[in-house]
């Protein structure tokens, strides 16, 4: 009888030992896949922030600030990006990507509009929380012209992963 007790409770633990080292593997595949898709970013804040801004007169606003994109970052307009970051809401039916969370976003005053890229989502608009951490691909657009819209846009934007 002890012997048979000493084979059910080995193999008991052998069981255990698998499940927790199958288990294991495919926590390490989900990090991995998260971190492949973080890196695949076509854009990083920093190419967006290497940004310059010309004073000019404007027709409605006087004299204001245009931004100045530099080349490498044009290249990516009307080209389909990756991003990630944190989402903030602007109204009802709008979105931007942000670099940085909400309390710390353009709005507040802590950073600049290059910080920020607009999105329009392709199909339906999603529900979304407030610095919900993403990554999105869509197709970049770079404003330098309207000062009533954003420096940056991802058009057709669709949800790559939430992390």
């Amino acid at each position: 009888m002890r012997n048979y007790l000493k084979v059910v409770l080995a193999l008991v633990v052998f069981i255990s030992l698998m499940s927790f080292q199958k288990n294991s593997k495919s926590e390490k595949s989900t990090v991995s896949s998260t971190t492949a898709t973080v890196a695949a970013d076509t854009l990083t804040w920093k190419l967006l922030g290497d940004i310059k801004y010309v004073r000019k007169k404007h027709a409605a606003y006087g004299e204001v600030e245009f931004p100045q994109v530099n080349m490498k970052l044009k290249q990516y307009h009307n080209k389909t990006v990756y991003l990630t970051g944190f989402i903030v809401p602007i109204d009802a039916k709008n979105y931007a990507l942000s670099k940085n969370v909400f309390a710390a976003c353009f709005f507040c005053g802590k950073s600049g509009p290059e910080t920020i890229a607009g999105l329009k989502f392709k199909g339906s608009f999603p529900k979304l929380k407030t610095d919900t951490y993403l990554t999105i691909k869509g197709t970049f657009k770079v404003n330098e012209t309207d000062v009533d819209e954003w420096i940056y846009n991802i058009e057709n934007a669709e949800i790559v992963s939430k992390i």
